[in-house]
Parts: C-alpha cells; sequence; structure tokens
C-alpha cells in the first residue's frame, strides 16, 4: 500500500455537515435479501462532507503526497497466481453501454485521471465525482484530511434525512415538487435511458438538491464506499458467525475482501439494481474501483 501522510489537526471546514446523532430503523424487508433484518441503531453525531469528492479535490491530495492509486500500480504476480503476468496491466473497470453483451470492461490504464480509458481524461470535470477510487485509496484521502470513511449505518441514518421508514430520502418516489431528486437511469436498463433526470452519466457534484441534513447525492451519481465490512445479512457484534472473517463474506466472492458500498450509482433502474435507496446496499471487492464507486469523508463530532 502506498501511504499517504496523513493530517493531524481537526479539519471541519464549511463543506461539512454536522449530523445530530441519533436512532433509526437500519435495513428494509421487501426489496432485497440483504437488507435483511431490520435493525434499531443508535449512531453518534458526526460531520460529513456535503458533496461527494470530486477530481480537483483528489488531485490536491495527489498533488501534495504523491500518492498512486491501485488502478495506476503495476498488479503483483503473487497476488493474482491464476493470471499470466504479462496479462498484468494497471487498469480498471469501465461501464460500456455500447457493448451489451459485455456491459462492464477491464480497461488497461483506466483511473481516476483516465476515467474511460487510456487517451481520456478529467479536463473540465474538476467538479465531478472522482472514480476508479478502491477501499484503500479513500482511505488515503480520508487520513490526509484528518477524516475517515463513514460506517454503513453512519451512510444509512444520513441518507435517510431523518425520515423514519421512507423508501427514498425524499420520501416514498425519487421525485420532489416534479424535480428529480438524484442521478439514476430512466428506462429499461441497459437499452435506453431517457435522460429524464437531466444526465445520462455522472453529474456533477451537488447537481440535485441536497435531502433534509444538507447533503447532496447520497442516493444515485456514484456508489460511494464506507469502512464496513460486507456480510450478507445485517448482523449484530454478537450474531456474526464466527467463521466469517472480519474482511468480510460475499458468496459470490467468498475468497476477497469485501466492503459495503452504498448509495448506487446512475446505473440503478427500476429494473435493475433499485439500490439508490437509503437501505440498499452491496458488496464490493475491496481492491478494486469501478467508473461508478467513489466516495465521501466523516469526522467525529467529539474532539472538533
Amino acid at each position: 500500500m502506498v501511504k499517504a501522510q496523513s493530517k493531524t489537526t481537526c479539519v471541519v471546514t464549511p463543506d461539512m455537515v454536522l449530523v445530530q446523532g441519533g436512532s433509526f430503523t437500519m435495513g428494509a424487508g421487501a426489496v432485497y435479501p440483504e437488507e435483511t433484518p431490520s435493525l434499531l441503531i443508535h449512531v453518534k453525531s458526526f460531520y460529513m462532507s456535503r458533496k461527494e469528492v470530486t477530481n480537483a479535490e483528489f488531485s490536491k491530495f495527489v498533488e501534495e503526497t504523491g500518492y498512486i492509486t491501485l488502478a495506476e500500480r503495476q498488479p503483483d504476480p503473487e497476488l493474482y497466481p491464476n493470471i499470466d503476468p504479462e496479462a498484468l496491466k494497471p487498469g480498471s473497470v469501465v461501464f460500456d453501454s455500447s457493448n451489451t453483451s459485455e456491459l462492464w470492461q477491464f480497461k488497461e490504464g483506466a483511473s481516476w485521471r483516465h476515467p474511460a480509458g487510456l487517451g481520456s481524461s478529467i479536463e473540465g470535470r474538476d467538479h465531478y465525482p472522482v472514480i476508479h477510487i478502491a477501499l484503500e485509496d479513500a482511505k488515503a484521502y480520508a487520513q490526509w484530511k484528518g477524516h475517515r470513511l463513514p460506517t454503513e449505518a453512519e451512510y444509512e441514518y444520513a441518507s435517510r434525512g431523518g425520515l423514519e421508514g421512507k423508501k427514498y430520502e425524499s420520501g416514498d418516489t425519487l421525485k420532489k415538487d416534479n424535480q428529480h431528486i438524484a442521478n439514476t437511469w430512466q428506462g429499461f436498463f441497459p437499452y435506453s435511458n431517457s435522460k429524464e433526470d437531466g444526465f445520462e452519466g455522472l453529474a456533477p457534484v451537488g447537481s440535485y438538491p441536497a435531502n433534509p441534513y444538507g447533503l447532496h447525492d447520497l442516493i444515485g451519481n456514484v456508489w460511494e464506499w464506507t469502512q464496513s465490512s460486507y456480510y450478507p445479512n445485517h448482523f449484530t457484534a454478537e450474531t456474526l458467525p464466527k467463521s466469517w472473517s472480519e474482511l468480510g463474506y460475499d458468496s459470490k466472492q467468498p475468497d476477497i475482501p469485501v466492503a459495503v458500498i452504498k448509495g448506487g450509482s446512475y446505473l440503478c433502474a427500476e429494473n435493475f439494481c433499485m439500490r439508490y435507496r437509503p437501505a440498499a446496499r452491496h458488496a464490493q471487492d475491496t481492491g478494486l474501483g469501478a467508473s461508478h464507486i467513489g466516495f465521501r469523508t466523516v469526522r467525529d463530532e467529539q474532539g472538533c
């Protein structure tokens, strides 16, 4: 891992919101099985970034620290014993709607600097969310800021915006005052997208109204990393099966460390991946970023 120097002072800037702690019902009962069982959870007050980390913000971090993201590094052959070393190239996973038989493709050279692969750039996209970020990249940025990543419970609590038991952060629909409240997919995924919400792909951060806590894009736009390991259901520390690693467990990728990502993305549609809801959660390989995964940071209230 390439470590970044951390800041030692408490940094709470105007672009952060104090989310007052409280209790809420975490999870849902009838959409996806991994959202069960519903648990009564209490979270302490914390500060959260109003918006997703942008390309401009991540660029500043890289300039000051010289950090190299996982997607930009040469893969270690010892970690991939079943792959020809000649085939191991730096890169990341990119969504390509033009190839419906293989929507997700590993592209050599894809990274936060080159989001669509070699030859692409982030010029003119300073205010778009940074993508192709692996968990260790997000943690390194957060450490540099003097922050951390949110827990799964903190993320869900914040994204609910104080609306207990509602399907979305706006209530029971993805619209408020007849306007879309998030960047999602409208139409039949992956064949048609009406772009009714104003965007076909990523949107600049803050393009949609803030939720009742003053936070933008906690659902839609990009999936966001949490610091929580992923397990197939909600478990307490007392009920977590002892056979499961602290690095998480996903039956679809049982030997790979997995963490929880939250919020859904611009690729979530009603007919596919309805995970643009506060209760929704998904397993993600901690060593793999993608063109629809970003993050934001939080800070404990205590000590600030």
